[in-house]
């Protein structure tokens, strides 16, 4: 898979974004538009208290079909009973309205502080014109769904004569059961609504759903696939595969934007009994406050991963079968620690990117999660999101 260079929206899509009173200063509000009709299919939180967006939008995505994406930053409309449930609608109706179209094609999300009551009038008033601004450029719109994300996130690549483009935005409470934080891949390619569902579970459990900055599921997490078809039919294993590739890419660049984080953890699980052990014996590890502080402190204490493994209550374990790396370099064997060497070990965590492989010496199953450090500037951040 080759980037482009600058990012680029499939033909057929733009998007803009503007400032409409929500935030102090800077975006707060996002709206991507196809030309046509698109095929869609979308994953969203398994938290138990969804955001209003979240219950509107599984009714709209049932459609299979989308002409747009409303966002807005700063208040994440969750925890407002149905007073939520209407204001989100009215987001959408208003969208729907710029945009010229059916509100059941208009999907909208809202990230940021949770329980307080989203700013509809000005988020209505802000839409009025929108179309008119409409760019080529999908840095754009992924500036208006920042929120304490450090740098905007968009990707685009092609496949076959189709491009395939994500937006997407994360930070902070990430650690999703369905997608993570707010995602939108979209594509000239042309798929139906039951096969881009498909694809984007498959890719979004290896991918997405194995990212973890802080162990806790947002209550807004969306992540969303459109394809217009302007380009034609692109083949399906080509397709899937890029779009693999390119949510991978992106979970890491999520990962080494999480709050305050100096450094990506990145964790292979080898030979676990299973595919689903080894995927929880992963999030075991890459969740774990000591595995994330042991690395931020360049700290050798790699017993701990013996914990984060034996912790790991959905996988089989075997101590004397454990092996561990980290980077190219062993520190345990059978069980064991070995005599490594520690200014070694604190080398690899003083890196940019930090990997860990543990083999469990039980079966064929493996996987990889993704993770950074966690250091003072998380507390700082969260200490205060409110206030800021």
């Amino acid at each position: 898979m080759n980037l482009h260079d600058t990012p680029r929206y499939p033909r057929g899509f733009s998007g803009t974004a503007a400032h409409v009173g929500i935030k102090k200063e800077g975006y707060d509000l996002t709206l991507m538009v196809s030309t046509v009709p698109a095929a869609a299919a979308a994953v969203f939180t398994q938290n138990q208290v969804p955001g209003a967006p979240i219950v509107v939008g599984r009714e709209i995505i049932a459609g299979g079909r989308l002409r747009g994406i409303v966002v807005n930053s700063r208040v994440a409309n969750v925890g407002r009973g149905q007073e939520g449930l209407d204001r989100a609608r009215r987001m959408g109706e208003a969208a729907a309205a710029e945009i010229g179209c059916d509100p059941g094609e208009v999907l909208m999300s809202s990230t940021g502080i949770i329980g307080a009551p989203l700013p509809i009038e000005k988020i209505e008033a802000g839409l009025v014109g929108m179309t008119e601004r409409l760019e080529s450029d999908p840095m754009i719109a992924a500036r208006g769904i920042m929120t304490t994300d450090t740098h905007p996130k968009a990707l685009s690549t092609t496949v076959g004569d189709a491009t395939l483009t994500i937006v997407a935005k994360g930070s902070g409470m990430i650690a999703p059961n369905m997608a993570t934080m707010l995602c939108y891949v979209m594509t000239d390619a042309e798929f139906t609504a039951e096969e881009l569902d498909g694809m984007l579970r498959t890719s979004v459990d290896r991918t997405l759903n194995m990212l973890s900055v802080d162990s806790d599921t947002s209550t807004s997490d969306t992540c969303v696939i459109w394809a217009n078809g302007l380009a034609g039919a692109v083949e399906k294993a080509d397709f899937a595969a890029t779009l693999d590739a390119l949510l991978e890419t992106m979970t890491e660049i999520l990962a080494r934007d999480g709050e305050g984080a100096t450094r990506v953890l990145r964790v292979s699980i080898r030979r676990a009994e299973d595919e689903a052990a080894a995927r929880a014996l992963a999030k075991s590890i890459v969740d774990s406050p000591l595995i994330k502080t042991m690395v931020h402190g360049g700290d050798p204490n790699v017993g701990r991963i013996l914990m984060a493994v034996g912790k790991c209550r959905e996988a089989r374990v075997l101590p004397g079968r454990i092996d561990a790396w980290v980077g190219d370099d062993q520190v345990v064997a059978s069980g064991t620690p070995t005599d490594f060497d520690p200014q070694m070990v604190r080398e690899r965590f003083g890196g940019s990117t930090v990997d860990i492989t543990v083999d469990l010496g039980l079966g064929d199953g493996s996987a990889r999660a993704w993770g950074c450090d966690l250091s003072e500037g998380y507390v700082e951040e969260n200490g205060a999101y409110v206030s800021t």
